[in-house]
């Protein structure tokens, strides 16, 4: 953009803009909600009994929304509940984690009908993309005609620079190769899918707004440990993607540690209790499996939730100084009695801290919990075609 050029604000729509604006509203009523009656869609979006009766004949007909057995009891005509169609539409959902991979095929009721995982030492380009075809096959097969006919995408959520930290991870030096590859190109030569990518991070933010707690707030910053922490961050009750999608990035915001200031993500990730983990002599392979038993990584747990619990305090602490959130979510690659006592710790190592001026969001626990990057991706290509960000 040329210096002192006006940006232009968004733009109008016309009719048929104006009723694709409407279904998706529609929708995203009923998915937030639950089943309900044209009536109470109708108060909730602000249309007209008439206009949303029209719209739900038209998504009955294809199949996005199914009618229930009408309610009566009540004068007058009994209500006849709407609720989404399951099959209405289908896709996968594809993690790429710097020490896993998880692919799940899910249906519009954000149902998880099928999922795998594979496990790495650190992720390969043919290792990852023969791992997502012959997952997708083998899903796939699951699925009767109906459903097969209404998948809609595939969605990946990757680190936006899965490449870096080849050190850390003890990777090779040709994991470089990731900066050249085209994903999409690679995807295309798998499946005629439509791909929708994500940061991880962003997506897992995306599956607790749509599964988890996100519900209970309109503006909130998230925290996602895995390898690396990232993160992810809602505002007026969408998720921001950024417009390099890069929104939520608080893996590079500095935090005081006793030796000086440090990334967070120095400061407050997995692969630091990995790395105390293993110069015990301790097998990690638990770390990164599914489902998560880590009863036999004390007292190395203990210590690495202490000490992530006092960076995150600080990371909210900044984070309040910028935007007045309602909550910091926090989840992560963990068991949910690990994610409490780590909220636990963030709570108290706030309580130290000196906010005045400050009106510091309150860490809570978050609810969706490992598989939330995966179930993020999958929600990618439905989200982005049939329901509201």
């Amino acid at each position: 953009m040329d210096a002192g050029e006006i940006r232009k604000l968004s733009d109008g729509a016309n009719q048929s803009g104006v009723r694709a604006h409407n279904e998706r509203l529609i929708l995203s009523v009923i998915q937030r909600h639950g089943e309900m009656p044209g009536s109470d869609i109708a108060k909730l979006t602000g249309l007209s009994a008439q206009t949303v009766s029209n719209i739900l004949r038209k998504l009955e007909a294809e199949q996005f929304v199914l009618r229930r057995a009408p309610k009566r009891g009540r004068v007058g005509k009994p209500s006849v509940p709407m609720t989404l169609n399951p099959d209405g539409a289908l896709s996968f959902g594809l993690k790429i984690g710097r020490r896993s991979a998880d692919l799940v095929v899910m249906n519009l009721a954000g149902e998880v009908l099928g999922a795998s995982q594979t496990t790495f030492r650190y992720p390969m380009p043919g290792e990852v993309f023969g791992y997502l075809a012959d997952g997708m096959a083998d899903l796939a097969r699951d699925l009767d005609p109906g459903q097969r006919d209404r998948l809609c995408g595939i969605g990946i959520a990757a680190p936006s620079e899965i490449w870096a930290w080849t050190e850390v991870l003890g990777a090779p030096e040709d994991f470089t190769v990731w900066r050249e590859i085209d994903v999409a190109q690679e995807v295309a030569r798998i499946s005629p899918l439509p791909l929708f990518t994500e940061n991880d991070a962003t997506a897992a933010c995306r599956a607790e707004h749509v599964f988890g707690r996100g519900r209970e707030y309109v503006d909130y910053a998230y925290f996602f440990i895995g390898s690396f922490i990232g993160g992810g961050v809602v505002l007026n009750s969408s998720v921001v993607v950024g417009g390099k999608k890069n929104a939520g990035a608080f893996g590079s915001l500095r935090v005081c540690q006793p030796g000086g200031e440090v990334p967070l993500l120095d400061a407050a990730s997995l692969y630091l209790l990995e790395s105390a983990l293993t110069g015990t002599g301790r097998d990690t392979t638990a770390l990164w499996q599914m489902p998560q038993v880590w009863h036999g990584f004390e007292p190395e747990l203990s210590g690495w939730i202490a000490t992530t619990g006092r960076a995150l305090a600080n990371a909210t602490r900044s984070i309040g100084s910028v935007m007045d959130f309602e909550a910091i979510l926090i989840d992560g690659a963990f068991p949910a009695d690990v994610r409490h006592r780590l909220v636990d710790a963030t709570r108290a190592e706030l309580s130290r801290l000196d906010t005045r001026g400050l009106l510091p969001p309150r860490p809570e626990a978050a609810q969706v919990g490992g598989n939330a990057r995966a179930l993020g991706a999958a929600c990618a290509p439905i989200w982005a075609q049939y329901f509201f960000q």
